[in-house]
């Protein structure tokens, strides 16, 4: 492994169908009034809901609400959070749901106290709060899992005037003290999200894998977290109750983007940044923004970082390279990744999600250019993967 880093993460998990049975002992940790957000009222319809609640009035805690978080959460939901925490001096943000909403405490978290602006502070600029800023404790307990946002700093957040979702990592400060995870609390998803979330999970792997040139660890460990994902994603598709398959993708999420697999390494976030741009414009599903884009990006810059991808198809898809160039090899990898997504049923072009040749150009100029890849891309290579992937 080469460079040096540091590696530090402070989030306290708790997995399995009795995780639940931890809070009590986790709220003892935090003050009295603990504001609970959450998304659409699916945990009410499933029941998870009644459950938390039960546990917060048990614990004796004054419970502050902030709903309707939305799949990709808006700066103007972000003001109403940071409003709401302000007025009600939140001691603890409990964020019941996916990564949205996850995302979306951290960024109350963050702001709540903070004089200035937010969105050009943190997410335009990638600014962190003070040393000695005053910021909310988040805990999480996950409904839906693709993003990693349970055990990282992420927060995206999306500019509905400016067209623009950026993703601030904040530092250890705002990770979550402590995640909830019982694999049957996703079992309710409905199987477009959890498709979705099962390539969000691939693509965080991808795009800290497909970066380097040294031998790296990270590089094995993520070789294994992909075949375990490729194995039980074929089960959950068939039963999305199989608690085995589900118990995997979940802990298989949450390892993705913790920041292990990046420690030692460049990391390449380009599909993410297109994806997040598509995202922006039309409000579409996360995980389905990224498989739109990935295989065109993938074969762009197939011939930049061959050896990786060689080792990609070899050490994930079982490729079998007698015979053949290094070349065929890398693209065989690439043609068992499409198979595999169009077995998941994920979303293979960006026309599907609605855009439309004459939108290319404003895409490209939401996407921001990141340099750890094996090739860092022009404004018009970024118009041509946009092209090749409509």
């Amino acid at each position: 492994m080469q460079g040096n880093f540091s590696y530090h993460n402070p989030t306290r998990l708790h997995f399995g169908k009795d995780a639940l049975q931890n809070l009590k002992d986790e709220l003892a940790l935090f003050g009295p009034v603990v504001m609970l957000t959450y998304g659409a009222g699916s945990i009410k319809r499933n029941g998870i809901y009644d459950q938390v609640v039960a546990i917060l009035q048990a614990a004796e805690k004054t419970i502050v609400e902030a709903p309707g978080v939305m799949a990709n959460p808006t700066l103007e939901k972000l003001h109403e959070g940071v409003r709401i925490a302000r007025e009600n001096n939140v001691d603890l943000i409990l964020a019941v749901g996916g990564g949205s909403t996850i995302d979306y405490a951290k960024g109350v978290a963050a702001s709540a106290y903070f004089d200035g602006d937010p969105w050009e502070t943190f997410y335009v600029n990638q600014g962190n709060p003070a040393p000695d800023a005053r910021l909310i404790p988040v805990g999480s307990i996950l409904t839906m899992v693709g993003t990693g946002s349970e055990m990282n700093g992420g927060s995206v957040i999306t500019n509905t005037a400016q067209n623009l979702k950026i993703s601030k990592a904040f530092d250890a400060r705002l990770m979550p003290r402590f995640t909830l995870l019982n694999p049957t609390f996703t079992y309710s998803v409905p199987q477009y999200q959890m498709v979705a979330g099962i390539f969000d999970i691939m693509s965080h792997i991808l795009e800290q894998y497909l970066s380097g040139s040294d031998d790296n660890t990270s590089d094995y460990i993520a070789e294994g977290l992909m075949r375990s994902l490729v194995h039980s994603s074929y089960i959950a598709v068939e039963n999305p109750q199989d608690y085995e398959a589900r118990s995997n993708i979940m802990w298989t999420a949450t390892w993705a983007l913790n920041t292990l697999l990046s420690r030692g390494k460049p990391t390449d976030w380009m599909p993410h940044m297109m994806g997040k741009s598509v995202g922006a414009y039309t409000d579409a599903t996360h995980g389905m923004t990224l498989a739109a884009v990935s295989l065109a990006y993938y074969r762009h810059i197939l011939d930049a970082g061959l050896h990786q991808f060689v080792r990609f198809a070899t050490n994930v898809w079982n490729i079998n390279p007698a015979g053949k160039t290094d070349r065929q090899v890398a693209e065989e990898g690439l043609q068992a990744l499409e198979a595999w997504m169009r077995h998941l049923g994920l979303v293979m072009n960006l026309t599907d999600l609605g855009v439309t040749p004459t939108m290319l150009d404003d895409l490209a100029r939401g996407t921001i250019i990141t340099r750890g890849g094996y090739k860092v891309l022009s404004f018009s290579e970024i118009v041509e993967v946009f092209r090749a992937s409509l």
